[in-house]
């Protein structure tokens, strides 16, 4: 591969790949992955050994956008750079190891060989903040407001959440969006794995939920299978944008099992919380649309007032 394997290879360059925090890795014309640093070991939970030499595009890092479009089977940036040469950036969703799907701002370059031909390219990534914090994190574990199984807020604390919001409504007419979403036939999920398979996709989908929500939006697990999601200051177009988002990341995450993936949807009703509304009666209405998302067919978002 000329000049890009030499480069590639010398210690020097490799010392100084191995220790920058962003994920990087290099792949050939045929998209088959080359290189892969610690940086993007850590990201994506992935080892080098279980990347190197498959391709891209194979059963790892499936990259999608915020609507949920599979990257790698028609707008890879990677084959984009290689054809016309242009670099490429932007945010994605990731599929990390574990299931869940991780936003990640990502720049691709073509690699050029000793001739001027282009022979691979490179992708740089790195984490986008989340929702919580390593110190929110610990605030919340030491007011007991966390569920430990999810690390979202538990019950309690998403009743506060909810009725502080609600009472900003009233007091200052500050719109709220509200979602109820339920995983579907989950039941099935634990009848078939077993219910410690079921926590592990109870938790790919609170992890999956927090890396697409803003930074002021509010997660919580609200029982079993049900989870709520507060949007401060959304309106009725960014409630249906938020949901569809969550859907879709959801519905394209999955769990890696010695016996192959197991993935979830999820049912979701939204909806703009009014100026009477209390926690009861929001909640309520939200559950009413998200059972009629389940009675349509499921996977899909039921947005109503």
């Amino acid at each position: 591969m000329g000049r890009f394997s030499e480069v590639r290879d010398e210690p020097l360059f490799r010392e100084i790949l191995e220790n920058v925090a962003d994920g990087v890795y290099f792949v050939d014309r045929e998209r088959r992955i080359v290189s892969w640093n610690r940086g993007a070991e850590r990201i994506t939970g992935f080892t080098r050994d279980e990347v190197v030499h498959t391709s891209c595009f194979e059963d790892r890092l499936r990259h999608v956008d915020g609507d949920g479009t599979a990257l790698c089977t028609g707008h890879c940036p990677l084959v984009g750079a290689m054809q016309d040469g242009a670099p490429r950036s932007g945010q994605v969703y990731l599929h990390h190891k574990l299931g869940h799907r991780v936003p990640v701002e990502i720049s691709v370059f073509p690699l050029r060989g000793a001739e001027g031909s282009i022979v691979g390219a490179v992708e740089i990534f790195r984490d986008v903040p989340s929702l919580n914090g390593a110190t929110v994190l610990e605030d919340l574990r030491r007011m007991a407001l966390l569920d430990p199984l999810t690390e979202l807020g538990n019950r309690r604390y998403a009743e506060i959440s909810l009725g502080s919001r609600l009472h900003e409504l009233a007091r200052y007419g500050w719109p709220l969006g509200v979602l109820f979403l339920d995983v579907d036939h989950f039941k099935e999920i634990n009848d078939r794995h077993g219910h410690a398979t079921g926590d592990e996709v109870l938790r790919m989908v609170a992890r999956t939920l927090r890396h697409a929500a803003r930074a002021s939006d509010f997660l919580g697990r609200w029982g079993g299978e049900e989870f709520l999601a507060l949007l401060p200051n959304a309106t009725d177009g960014e409630v249906r944008v938020a949901a569809e988002r969550f859907r879709t990341l959801v519905e394209s995450s999955a769990l890696r099992l010695p016996s192959g993936l197991v993935g979830v949807t999820a049912s979701i009703g939204a909806t703009l919380a009014r100026s009477d509304d209390t926690p009861e009666t929001v909640v309520r209405r939200a559950d009413v649309l998200m059972y009629e998302a389940k009675k349509g067919g499921r996977n899909r978002v039921v947005v109503g007032t």
